[in-house]
């Protein structure tokens, strides 16, 4: 005989039960929604029908949107709500609901009849947390390192500006060098070299070279007698300190005597004494003069000596004689009466000019005046050479320039380096990765590679092309992804390409390749330039909506 309390517990313990089925797939967020009313019916979330309460999770469905069937596979456009207690909650199709088969997204195993799916969502929730928390510690060390490649860019920035201007006052210089250069091209080119060797001739000119040569051997004279005074010198020091004036030897005491009067120095033995210091000497000129003395007016020092010597032993004296030809050729302010071309309209010029170059060459054919010389003379070659010089050079410098102002926009540009300028660290940095008999090399920005270990050719699998195109310039899915393109033609195929897959890691590191298609290569590589701040923007690895 059944107990009365029994009889009593029964209808409560299957009504609970009734409830949690009318419950089942429900997620936690709509819970609310699945109450009856007080006359035991429910309405479709559509609103499309009333249902008696007992038609909720009946294994039948009646509403359109699927949502009088939360818990079963009757409707086919509804979906499971798995609890996953102690790990995360996930939903699964409806379809999938009582098929027998234990879903990896269910692992409560509410889905399946009660003893048919093992619970393990409490191993499997440990073990993705560990993971989840080794991910979200590398992330913090790799924003980290990304804070300085970013405060690296902010320098690089600064030092590239410098640069600029640094290179644009020289630009300046170099373009007056170019002209003073382009100058003496076109004149020493208008001279016939038997004019400019004639010229050279002249009593002045060689008389500069004798003086040239003159003071280019009194500095070698000099600097042998100053080698040489330098170590007489120390021979005189070392006697004055290391002799001994007991012996009395007349001869040394003269020599220290007399050193330490033409070097100014005191008495060796009133230092020893307690004396005066040695600073305290009388302070003498290189040549025993003291200090003070008067010197010869309109001579220079020897540090003016010293400081214009070698601009005058570097002068160029061809263009000196040039410049001397041009200024005593020069028309005083008289002269000007005699000078037609001042009295001629502008428009009369050009007509004059060919007239008057049309005149010398028959004055030359008639040897009324000597003939130019048509070839080029030494010294034009030489300053022609001396302009091509300096205009290469110009340009190389106008080339790094423009080269620094072009880095400067990329820096924190988002389809180059960054909005940050996180990347601009990695400009240029070759990352290699050996996979099987080759090397596998991506220098960022520039080229990808594919190296043999065991000698042949080196094949260019691509160079930079792009960023992602799928994704918005500025996101961490844009810099998730890179496209090196147009690499080296494989026989008989495509040009060879590179898709380099990113996620962030405390190094820069290639972690795989692999040739997915004939010639379409996959590079999967890690960088803390793609490491935000945890919880920061939407590659953060955040997992905000877990729910455990």
């Amino acid at each position: 005989m059944v107990a009365p309390w029994l009889l009593l517990a029964l209808p409560l313990s299957v009504t609970a039960a009734a409830a949690r089925d009318k419950l089942l797939g429900v997620h936690p967020t709509s819970v609310s929604k699945y109450t009856p009313t007080k006359s035991n019916t429910w309405k479709c979330l559509d609103g499309s029908k009333e249902l008696p309460w007992s038609a909720v999770n009946d294994d039948y469905c009646d509403c359109e949107d699927g949502s009088d069937e939360p818990g079963t596979s009757a409707c086919s456009n509804s979906q499971f709500w798995c609890q996953n207690a102690g790990h995360i909650g996930s939903y699964i199709p409806s379809s999938r609901v009582g098929d027998g088969l234990c879903e990896a997204d269910c692992c409560d195993g509410s889905d399946e009849q009660p003893g048919v799916c093992p619970n393990r969502c409490k191993e499997i929730g440990e073990a993705y947390r560990a993971n989840r928390d080794a991910e979200l510690k590398i992330q913090k060390t790799g924003s980290k390192i990304r804070s300085t490649y970013i405060a690296f860019a902010h320098k690089e920035q600064k030092r590239l500006q410098e640069e600029v201007k640094s290179l644009a006052k020289e630009i300046v210089t170099k373009e007056k060098e170019v002209e003073r250069l382009r100058d003496i091209a076109e004149r020493t080119e208008s001279l016939s070299q038997a004019a400019l060797e004639h010229k050279k001739q002249s009593p002045l000119y060689q008389s500069l070279l004798n003086h040239n040569k003159a003071l280019k051997s009194l500095k070698r004279e000099y600097q042998k007698h100053a080698d040489r005074e330098r170590q007489l010198g120390d021979i005189l020091g070392s006697l004055r300190t290391g002799y001994n004036p007991n012996y009395q030897d007349m001869a040394v005491l003269e020599a220290v005597r007399g050193w330490e009067e033409l070097a100014g120095l005191p008495h060796i033995n009133d230092i020893k004494k307690g004396g005066d210091a040695e600073e305290g000497g009388e302070v003498t000129t290189g040549e025993g003069e003291k200090a003070g003395e008067p010197e010869d007016d309109g001579l220079w020092t020897k540090d003016e000596l010293d400081g214009e010597l070698e601009d005058i032993l570097g002068t160029d004296y061809t263009q000196l004689l040039l410049d001397h030809e041009e200024h005593i050729n020069a028309p005083t302010g008289d002269s000007v009466l005699f000078k037609i071309t001042s009295y001629l309209p502008d428009s009369l010029l050009p007509t004059y000019e060919v007239w008057k170059d049309n005149l010398l060459e028959w004055l030359e054919r008639l040897g009324i005046i000597p003939e130019e010389t048509s070839g080029a003379t030494s010294e034009s070659s030489r300053a022609q050479q001396n302009l091509a010089t300096a205009t290469s050079e110009l340009n190389r410098i106008k080339g790094e320039k423009s080269e620094a102002e072009s880095t400067i926009v990329k820096i924190f540009h988002p389809e180059h380096f960054g909005i940050e300028g996180e990347w601009k660290k990695m400009d240029d940095e070759c990352l290699e990765y050996e996979f099987g008999e080759y090397t596998y090399e991506l220098c960022m920005f520039r080229e990808a590679k594919q190296k043999p270990k065991n000698g042949g050719s080196t094949f260019s699998l691509g160079r930079f092309k792009s960023w992602n195109t799928d994704a918005r310039p500025g996101s961490p899915e844009y810099y998730s992804k890179q496209y090196y393109k147009h690499g080296a033609r494989c026989w008989n195929g495509p040009e060879r390409s590179v898709v380099v897959l990113w996620t962030c890691g405390t190094q820069n590191a290639v972690t795989s390749v692999a040739e997915l298609e004939k010639c379409e290569y996959q590079y999967t590589a890690t960088s803390p330039a793609l490491c935000l701040p945890p919880g920061a923007g939407d590659n953060g690895n955040g997992k905000n909506r877990e729910e455990l």
